[in-house]
């Protein structure tokens, strides 16, 4: 056998172990990313959206965008909320707009 031959033949066995050590790597790679990203990021989705199904009128609240304001009425149909956010001065927004009183600094 030539060299060349030689060094193919022995990349081609080293290689059969290889994909299975690579195969393993990826699935470590896959939980880690699963379990400090991916799962943190669903469970405060849940909390938010457990947060926003206990809205009541009268709660105050804080909009996306920064704006405060206390709900006057929450819609499920269109699944808005009207608040009033000064005397006599309403604002309709999606009932997703609305984060918990607090966040908007940590965003």
């Amino acid at each position: 056998m030539t060299t060349p031959n030689l060094v193919l033949l022995q990349g081609a066995q080293a290689g059969d172990g290889g994909m299975m050590s690579m195969l393993i790597m990826m699935a470590v790679l896959f939980a880690i990313v699963y379990f400090f990203m991916i799962r943190p990021q669903n469970k405060k989705q849940k909390e938010i959206q457990k947060f926003r199904d206990a809205l009541r009128a009268g709660d105050e609240v804080v909009t996306i965008g920064g704006i405060q304001g206390t709900i006057k009425r929450i819609d499920d149909e269109t699944n808005t909320i009207v608040l009033n956010v000064a005397t006599g001065v309403e604002i309709r927004f999606d009932k997703s707009a609305i984060i918990p009183k607090g966040t908007s600094n940590n965003r």
